[in-house]
């Protein structure tokens, strides 16, 4: 059995379930019954699927793997499980109505908050808890990017603070490239971390030469140079893999990016095309976009060690952060997590998240590419939920850092996201470094 450090007790697991559920269904809520299905395509699901699909991971942990009970739903395994059922057929199911998925799912989570009541969670209890509420978590944030890519309205969130929309900044801020001194480093997650996932473990020693990165990610009117001087049409700026997904996709510009009549930039966040955001960082691009970037720019991605090493190292104490700006949870202050802000915010935002060496937004605001492709670290071990990593390691490529819809809960800088290289519709971007 995993081992889980204090995480809470009984009453917070539960809140945390009903947190999770809560944002859940919020994301639902303003969908026709057609749209719960919606086209296929973009490498993702129905949103009756994904709404099926938490309930039914959460009933197998909990209610099945922990007390053997039998299903709620006959023949949910044949639609639900992510794994052993082919993502093409997503569309084919004899779903429940949405009325029956949603008590389906409902009881579920009645169940699974019940079984505590009146006693504290055993050790196993707490991880196959834990590991639930941040899978509905991750799922939340996968049908967020449903509703940008199918254009479907913006949806209405509790979570959404218009105070946070548009944070102060200063103007007088400029990106820079800043030093990091390298020499060891430890990447990966520490042991007495309260619950990571298993391609974080464990922290283990590389050497990392000196580099110089960027302080913020690369921004929309830096992308914007590129995609106006041709970028796009630049065979040199693109590997030999880049250059054949871009001709096949006939991409000349990131996926949400529009020119008006005025020939201006916008760009579409979910149902409205607004005017293009120059100081917001660049957002739903793919791995080879930020790759070509980076080579017509002269510069480079930072591998995995880098970008841990920029967010985390203190050079004056030779010490490793948890996150940037300490060891203490992510407050609106520093990162832009939650839902909050409805949307990315200005790069030269939240001054109090900066890393050690003085890196903006490492937490939060928008996921960032690394070189690196998703492999297992020294004496990686599965996880009960073995599906998780495994079976893609050596298939993707690794982000870092979350999104401004990455529940705070979640997140911390040893965190592995991972992605094809070609999926343009996540919440990704990226920052540079120095060649």
């Amino acid at each position: 059995m995993v081992e889980v450090r204090t995480i809470g007790g009984a009453d917070t697991l539960s809140a945390t379930l009903r947190d999770a559920r809560a944002v859940e269904l919020e994301l639902l809520a303003g969908l026709t019954d057609a749209e719960m299905l919606g086209p296929r395509g973009h490498f993702i699901e129905p949103p009756l699927w994904e709404m099926g699909h938490v309930g039914w991971f959460q009933e197998s942990w909990i209610l099945r793997h922990l007390d053997g009970a039998g299903s709620l739903l006959p023949g949910s395994d044949g639609i639900y499980d992510a794994f052993h059922v082919s993502y093409t057929r997503r569309w084919d199911h004899a779903y429940p109505s949405r009325e029956a998925t949603l008590a389906y799912i409902t009881d579920v989570l009645r169940r699974s908050v019940a079984r505590l009541d009146g006693r504290e969670p055993t050790a196993a209890e707490t991880y196959f808890y834990t590991l639930v509420a941040q899978h509905e978590d991750m799922h939340a944030e996968n049908l967020t990017l449903i509703l940008q890519t199918h254009g479907y309205q913006r949806p209405k969130l509790s979570r959404y603070d218009p105070t946070w929309a548009s944070p102060e900044v200063d103007t007088a801020y400029r990106p820079r490239d800043v030093g990091v001194p390298g020499g060891p480093f430890c990447v990966g997650a520490a042991r007495d971390e309260p619950f990571v996932f298993d391609n974080e473990k464990w922290a283990h020693p590389v050497e990392v030469e000196p580099f110089r990165i960027a302080s913020t990610p690369v921004t929309n009117a830096e992308f914007q140079a590129f995609v106006d001087d041709g970028g796009y049409r630049r065979r040199p700026c693109w590997s030999r893999r880049g250059w054949d997904w871009r001709r096949r996709d006939g991409a000349e510009h990131p996926l949400f990016w529009a020119r008006d009549s005025d020939g201006r930039w916008r760009e579409r966040r979910f149902d409205a095309l607004v005017p293009l955001e120059a100081w917001h960082p660049v957002v739903h691009v793919n791995w080879y976009e930020a790759e070509a970037f980076c080579r017509w720019a002269g510069r480079r991605l930072p591998t995995e060690a880098e970008w841990e090493m920029a967010a985390t190292l203190d050079p004056v104490t030779g010490e490793k952060r948890r996150f940037p700006w300490g060891d203490e949870a992510p407050a609106p202050d520093r990162a832009s997590l939650d839902y909050r802000a409805g949307g990315t915010i200005d790069v030269r935002a939240l001054p109090c998240g900066d890393s050690p060496v003085g890196c903006r937004q490492m937490i939060g605001n928008v996921w960032e590419w690394v070189e690196d492709t998703f492999e297992p670290y020294p004496g990686f071990v599965c996880d009960p939920y073995a599906e998780y990593s495994a079976p893609y390691f050596g298939e993707k490529k690794v982000l870092r850092g979350g999104g401004w819809t990455t529940r705070s809960r979640l997140i911390r800088a040893t965190w592995r996201n991972f992605y094809k290289r070609q999926r343009r519709n996540v919440l990704a971007g990226f920052r540079t470094v120095a060649r």
